[in-house]
């Protein structure tokens, strides 16, 4: 595998009226617009393991459709030790690429052919695109989740910043970071492979370290039920809270966080993002956000 030269990096952010959203297309995404890919039927894919809750089928479908693609979006749900088969299938003449969703974000690297520089530092895919049978690997969601940082009004290159977690989110938030002060929370702080800073949830320095935060990040699946993965408390005085969860009506740690008055993103507008950022490289056109939001409105 190579990394891929600055030019095949998938996009740059930008802030259009109302919205974060891509310009400066790149070669690889250009080239793209001069393919007849509109007038052929092709397949995306979400790949991952229980992921009957994911919206992205119906947000992408709806892109879709309302750029007039005769695509499909739908969900591959992968068993474990079955990883290998199922990427290798997309490499079909008509399958323009795929999401890739817990838990094989990182455990599909070693079946691609190309793994872009920012993939590689989060060590996880989140993007794949089928480029004549070689499977390029890419992780929109470290763009997604800058264009959150940029949003709540926090510089992301010199934040004081607390994640929660240290899985392959929590990478992806490292890497959106570059720069910043990064401390993690981590169940086991010894067995934690990421950028900074571990401390455990038990420590007592934990509420200490949030509330003086600049930002502070969830990224674990807390939330999706119902829970705080922190106590109202120990929320940031006056700093920034972005949840990666996405539930209806918003998890309680954003809940909260606005009900304190501090600026909030939830992980409906990152999914959004990411998920923009991912049609283009797929279709060559930018994504009509309109469409695809209403998908995920209550």
């Amino acid at each position: 595998m190579h990394q891929p030269t600055e030019d095949e990096l998938p996009l740059l952010l930008h802030r259009p009226a109302g919205h974060h959203a891509l310009r400066n297309q790149p070669a690889a995404v250009r080239r793209r617009h001069s393919e007849v890919r509109h007038e052929r039927k092709l397949r995306v894919f979400l790949v991952g393991s229980g992921i009957a809750y994911s919206r992205s089928p119906a947000m992408q479908n709806a892109a879709f459709e309302a750029l007039g693609l005769d695509w499909t979006y739908d969900m591959l749900d992968v068993a474990p030790g079955a990883l290998r088969d199922e990427v290798a299938g997309l490499r079909a003449p008509d399958v323009a690429g795929a999401n890739v969703t817990i838990p094989y974000k990182q455990a599909v690297m070693e079946h691609l052919d190309v793994i872009a520089p920012e993939a590689l530092r989060a060590r996880a895919v989140n993007t794949i695109v089928n480029e004549g049978g070689r499977l390029g690997g890419y992780n929109t969601d470290i763009p997604a989740i800058r264009a959150a940082v940029e949003q709540v009004g926090v510089d992301p290159e010199a934040a004081n910043a607390v994640i929660l977690g240290a899985g392959g989110a929590a990478r992806a938030a490292a890497a959106a970071l570059l720069g910043a002060h990064l401390t993690f929370v981590a169940r086991n702080p010894a067995d934690a492979d990421v950028p900074g800073r571990t401390v455990a949830w038990s420590d007592r320095s934990v509420p200490a370290l949030t509330r003086s935060a600049d930002l502070l990040i969830n990224a674990t699946p807390l939330g999706r039920h119902e829970e705080m993965p922190l106590r109202p408390a120990a929320l940031p005085r006056s700093g920034a809270v972005i949840d990666l969860v996405y539930v209806t009506g918003g998890t309680p740690l954003v809940r909260k966080a606005r009900s304190l008055g501090l600026p909030t993103v939830d992980g409906w507008e990152v999914l959004l993002t990411q998920g923009a950022i991912s049609f283009l490289m797929w279709t060559g056109e930018s994504a009509p956000l309109d469409a695809m939001r209403e998908t995920l409105q209550p």
